[in-house]
């Protein structure tokens, strides 16, 4: 019932950006989303599995915008830059994306273990949800290799893999220091640039 889960965890986004989610009532998700309360325990299972497959919907989110911002025309610096600017962008807007990759969970998020947990739902989608939820070392990692896998085409004549992935890892590090502690004038994307002006791109 992909309709219906989507609805739901949308209902969910909602209600937590309007009262922490201990607050938040599973009847009132249903609700919103135009659907039985039985709907959605069949999809989640419980409060923790729909919290699960909420972080795991935003982390999803997050990566796709990763992914368009590798995929945009330009050479290695600006893509990277375009990662970088995504990534604050994404972490200012969401609350839920900002403690992803900070690890910060206040006490208005939902915070489900990171490790996996036992599963029997039979929605395949939840079963992935309750799989290991993503850490801010993971997501780093993925983004990282990910920009790497993208870019080492484009900068493999040029020099060194190694120089390549370092350049990576500190773009997403860089940005990661943004979303905690925001830049002023020209923000991310002008210290990304002056960044990556020194690296052999």
């Amino acid at each position: 019932m992909p309709a219906a889960r989507e609805s739901l965890l949308d209902a969910a986004f909602t209600a937590l950006a309007r009262r922490p989610w201990p607050a938040v009532r599973m009847v009132d998700v249903a609700a919103t989303a135009g659907v039985s309360r039985q709907t959605l325990y069949n999809e989640f299972g419980s409060k923790e599995g729909l919290a699960r497959a909420l972080v795991r919907r935003e982390a999803d989110g997050y990566l796709a915008g990763i992914e368009r911002a590798l995929a945009a025309p330009g050479d290695a610096r600006e893509r990277l830059t375009a990662t970088a600017e995504w990534t604050a962008s994404a972490a200012g807007e969401n609350a839920l994306v900002r403690a992803m990759l900070t690890g910060c969970w206040s006490d208005r998020l939902p915070s489900p273990t990171l490790s996996g947990v036992p599963s029997s739902s039979a929605v395949p989608a939840q079963r992935r949800a309750d799989g290991p939820l993503p850490s801010p070392g993971d997501l780093v990692a993925l983004v990282r290799d990910r920009a790497v896998a993208v870019l080492a085409g484009s900068v493999a004549a040029r020099g060194d893999g190694g120089e390549l992935t370092r350049s990576c890892e500190l773009v997403v590090r860089l940005a990661l220091s943004c979303v905690s502690a925001p830049p002023g004038d020209g923000g991310v994307a002008d210290l990304v640039r002056s960044v990556l002006h020194r690296q052999a791109l």
